[in-house]
């Protein structure tokens, strides 16, 4: 059975559900029906970062609310990027042990550059913590 994972702390305070919409990575975002609940993005390889950027698409410029999962052929090295775009769910596929996914969830304990998740810069984000 594939390993689920909830990646917002909205995903974890609701159960998992089916997604209402499945669209692949190439899907045009004035296509998707941004009024589903819930949006899966299926990523057919995981070298292919098209989900990523139809992710922020989606949160930054649609403004879509709703659960962005993502499924499909991914690894966990991503896990760590797709909660960076704002995914709240990844389904990984079952070949991955628990062990594999834990280690792979929180790589860095910090970023220098800005995200879909907190769009300051490192220089910014320290000063503002001063």
């Amino acid at each position: 059975m594939p390993m689920q994972l909830d990646l917002s702390a909205a995903a974890a305070r609701s159960p998992a559900q089916p997604a209402a919409l499945t669209v692949a990575v190439d899907a045009e975002p004035d296509a998707i029906d941004l009024d589903a609940p819930s949006i899966a993005i299926e990523f057919s390889a995981f070298n292919d970062g098209r989900g990523l950027s139809l992710a922020v698409l989606l949160r930054e410029q649609y403004g879509y609310q709703g659960e962005l999962h993502a499924t499909g052929e991914l690894i966990p090295d991503m896990i760590h990027y797709l909660r960076r775009c704002r995914f709240d769910r990844v389904t990984l596929p079952e070949r991955f042990t628990a062990a594999e996914i834990e280690a792979a969830s929180a790589p860095h304990k910090a970023y220098y550059q800005g995200s879909a998740s907190d769009p300051e810069p490192a220089f910014r984000r320290t000063s503002r913590s001063a």
